[in-house]
């Protein structure tokens, strides 16, 4: 598409003349009614604060449009004004701004409204992230879980069994195929499955349970990395696998996870099973007080068929998407002391250790919009990879460069992409530094053939703050002290970030978390080159500083070394108390009382 034809989404809101009304389109999924009670005096409020974008003369003809919308969708989404141009990743040069850097921003907000990218495109929900780049984090967890949990390398012949696959969730079946386990997904929405299946992200689907049973067993048997979508509700597929390891004494499932949108678990983020995905949707509008009820019921029994499996060896944990969070509400007995949980987050038990090293998922998008420039940037990355292996790093480190090399190397082949030419690779300070560098190098010598801008998720290092998820692991009283994201945001900011964002909620729910976001293009300029560095190195030492004074080793090592390695970079190095000293005093000072 040329810039003229871009020309129109930089001219404001269209009124001369005023467009014609549009219908949602029947080929893309749309997001369920909000189901928001306004009174009268509300509903008033929200007509006013959407009409005051247009001027008086049109309020006559947007006004019932508008109320119409409210009263049908719970929301007013304006559909008379969306733009006539398909919203996708042009290459950068075909978007009319006035700056390379504008036009990066236009064209990351395009990506994300991409009907291949956004999880309701129409509606302007999309996940950040999901599309633009298949985030490796999936992969990196589930090999870590087998290391963990089941004392392998290798998850030949090993089942994961989760569920989700409309968003940021859509990356465990690639992820559990790469890491060479069979992934079972499931997923109660038959759009978002086929959706998955249609872009190769799903190897095969059914719906049948005895047919998936048996899928299981061939597979394992084989030894073969697949991914299977199941289209139902992932209660009633954890109750089969329970009741059959009950009969039969044969666990099928050895690792399991979710990762329904369970921060939303009464606007559609979870399914309840007693009621089809159809049914769920009319309940939820007509009997909310209904619908609560029979999603904490569902989450009860979920968790009792995960405890049964559990007690024969199943592995589980919490994705840090409000899963055990909104279990404890129910009332389901997952042992819920503070922050924890008897199962044990991912960051707790898995990424937390990973973050603490300094390794996170480093973004990069290909502005050019060309394939060969994504291959030729996971070349440079794995020639970086291979040199910091071979430099002199701590073995836990060096484990993570492995993963990572693999991760690189067969990136292509697994047909990642979906929207912008992008990756997401978990890398760490050292690694950001280098590897954006370099792509700046390959810019200015016109290697590449567009600019590269540099993000991540929040979901990283120092990126969020959030105690059900990314600081859960940081065990100094201090998991709930949200001032981490606030200062990367001011500190990526100082130091040359081309955007920034801060913002709440990112998967965890409102008012659990606190995300700090940006972007940065690499123009190929010596002023690029700099502010790489800098903003990167900032961007991870801050969230090690803050893991290192909670007592984490793994981080306690990572800053010593980054302060060797920066003669300014000073961080304050916490001197542990010995557990003598401490029960000494307590004892002395606050006694057990006799009963």
């Amino acid at each position: 598409m040329s810039q003229v034809a871009m020309r129109d989404l930089c001219l404001g809101i269209q009124l001369k003349p005023l467009p014609a009304p549009q219908k949602r389109s029947p080929d893309v999924p749309h997001a369920p009614m909000r189901n928001v009670p306004l009174t009268k005096d509300e509903t008033k409020i929200a007509l006013k604060n959407a009409l005051r974008y247009f001027p008086q003369r049109f309020h006559h003809i947007l006004a019932p449009e508008f109320a119409s919308e409210l009263k049908k969708y719970g929301h007013i989404y304006m559909y008379r004004f969306k733009p006539f141009q398909p919203l996708k990743a042009y290459p950068i040069e075909e978007y009319p701004a006035r700056s390379v850097q504008a036009a990066a921003i236009m064209l990351m907000i395009c990506n994300n409204l991409d009907p291949q990218v956004a999880q309701y495109p129409e509606e302007l929900v999309t996940y950040g992230g999901n599309g633009q780049v298949f985030s490796n984090w999936a992969q990196i967890t589930i090999m870590n879980a087998g290391r963990k949990y089941l004392h392998l390398e290798s998850l030949k012949g090993k089942v994961l069994l989760t569920s989700g696959l409309g968003g940021m969730s859509g990356a465990q079946a690639k992820a559990a195929v790469i890491a060479g386990a069979v992934g079972v997904i499931v997923e109660v929405n038959k759009d978002a499955l086929l959706k998955r299946y249609r872009q190769g992200w799903l190897h095969e689907i059914c719906s049948d349970l005895a047919d998936l049973k048996q899928r299981i067993q061939r597979a394992k048997k084989d030894e073969q990395a697949t991914s299977i979508g199941f289209q139902g509700n992932v209660v009633d597929v954890w109750e089969f696998f329970a009741k059959d390891a009950e009969e039969s004494g044969e666990l099928l499932v050895e690792l399991g996870s979710d990762q329904t949108s369970c921060h939303n678990p009464f606007g559609g983020g979870y399914y309840p099973v007693q009621l089809s995905f159809e049914e769920a949707n009319e309940v939820m509008i007509q009997d909310p007080p209904r619908f609560k009820q029979l999603v904490q019921e569902s989450l009860r029994r979920q968790v009792a068929a995960i405890d049964s499996l559990a007690a024969r060896g199943l592995c589980f944990w919490d994705y840090g998407n409000a899963f055990l969070l909104e279990a404890s509400r129910a009332g389901a007995d997952v042992g819920q002391n503070g922050i924890r949980f008897k199962y044990p987050s991912y960051v707790q038990d898995i990424m937390g250790d990973i973050f603490s090293m300094g390794f996170g998922p480093f973004r990069w998008v290909c502005t050019s919009g060309r394939p060969e420039d994504l291959d030729l940037t996971d070349k440079i990355a794995c020639q970086v990879l291979r040199e910091l292996l071979n430099s002199d790093v701590s073995d836990s480190v060096k484990c993570q460069y492995s993963d990572n090399i693999r991760w690189i190397e067969k990136a292509s082949l697994n047909s990642l992409v979906v929207g912008s030419q992008a990756r997401i690779l978990y890398s760490d300070r050292r690694g950001r530094m280098k590897i954006a560098q370099a792509f700046n190098d390959a810019v200015r010598t016109q290697r590449l053939k567009g600019p590269i801008v540099l993000s991540r998720d929040h979901h990283d290092v120092s990126g969020a703050d959030s105690p059900f998820r990314e600081t859960s692991n940081i065990y100094d009283g201090s998991a709930f002290t949200a001032d981490m994201a606030v200062q990367n945001f001011v500190g990526v900011t100082l130091r040359g970030a081309t955007w920034v964002a801060l913002h709440n909620g990112g998967g965890v729910g409102w008012g659990q978390v606190i995300n700090g976001g940006f972007g940065m293009l690499l123009d190929g300029s010596k002023e690029a080159h700099q502010k790489a560095a800098e903003l990167l190195s900032w961007d991870v030492n801050n969230g090690i500083a803050r893991r290192a004074w909670s007592g984490n080793n793994y981080a306690l090592d990572t800053i010593r070394d980054a302060m060797e390695e920066d003669p300014l970079l000073e961080v304050t190095i916490p001197h542990a108390a010995s557990e003598n000293d401490l029960c000494g005093a307590i004892d002395r000072f606050f006694p057990t009382k006799s009963p």
